[in-house]
């Protein structure tokens, strides 16, 4: 009898951990019951238009989308709206953003259109207030400087925006150094990984099991894994649920039955006549 106890207080004790380490804010924030759509690094086809591209930005707010984006922070200590760990896909050419100088980035060009990687700077100046924004901070080391050079770019914007990130460590920064700022931490199923180190850190990430470095007002999930246990707990918690990316009407109703918001991509298809 004393084996079936001790059986039942470790699962007990388990299952209060994982709560422990998987447990969001349960912070009151009305962000995303006023703004409900935004477009996945602006709206943009990726021919004509790029994605994080001033003029995907401004297609955004010309029509009252709420705007996704990305920021990298490069060599020379300035912050460019770009997704992709290195420029190959989008610019022709591979360069990560990390190691190389702002002027350097600045003279390619996106999918070989006019447009180029833009400062972060000029897109808050050009969206000025006019939609939200969601704020994502790319990048993988413990080094919080890009943390503290967004904020202070957003101390200074007068429109409304939440920060996010896929790195616990960035989304911790904010919850210690800008607590009043609507927080979010992105996950999903993560990709295989080799050697141990690699899967036990991914397999954390993908779990929300450092929630308690970071604790989150939302969680931006990927919209496809969200019968996930991780999910479910999390919103089961109080974190609020922000799908991405919903690219159909079809997904587009489906992700309505679990979350809140959404960050959509093709417009015409998706969300259009919601």
């Amino acid at each position: 009898m004393i084996a079936v106890y001790i059986i039942i207080g470790i699962i007990l004790l388990s299952a209060c951990l994982w709560a422990f380490c998987v447990f969001p804010s349960r912070r009151k924030t009305d962000f995303f019951e006023k703004h409900k759509y935004f477009a996945h690094r602006g709206l943009h086809d990726n021919v004509s238009i790029p994605e994080n591209s001033l003029a995907a930005f401004a297609a955004a707010a010309e029509k009252g989308y709420g705007i996704e984006l990305d920021v990298h922070l490069t060599s020379d200590g300035k912050l460019i709206v770009f997704h992709d760990d290195d420029t190959s896909r989008m610019c022709g050419e591979k360069l990560v953003p990390e190691k190389e100088k702002f002027d350097k980035l600045r003279s390619l060009s996106l999918l070989g259109t006019e447009e180029k990687i833009p400062s972060f700077d000029e897109v808050l100046a050009l969206v000025a207030g006019r939609v939200p924004l969601i704020v994502e901070i790319k990048g993988i080391t413990s080094d919080t400087s890009v943390c503290a050079l967004t904020a202070q770019a957003l101390a200074s914007y007068g429109g409304e925006y939440c920060v996010e990130s896929f790195n616990p460590v960035y989304v911790g920064w904010w919850k210690k150094n800008r607590p009043d700022d609507v927080r979010g931490q992105l996950s999903c199923k993560m990709p295989k990984q080799k050697g141990i180190a690699n899967k036990l850190k991914f397999a954390a990430l993908g779990n929300m099991l450092l929630n308690f470095i970071s604790r989150p007002d939302f969680i931006a999930y990927d919209h496809n894994g969200s019968g996930r246990m991780a999910f479910r707990l999390a919103r089961a918690l109080g974190g609020i649920p922000v799908a991405w990316t919903v690219r159909t009407a079809g997904e587009l109703e489906k992700a309505k039955k679990r979350f809140v918001s959404f960050i959509f991509e093709n417009e015409e298809d998706t969300i259009k006549n919601r």
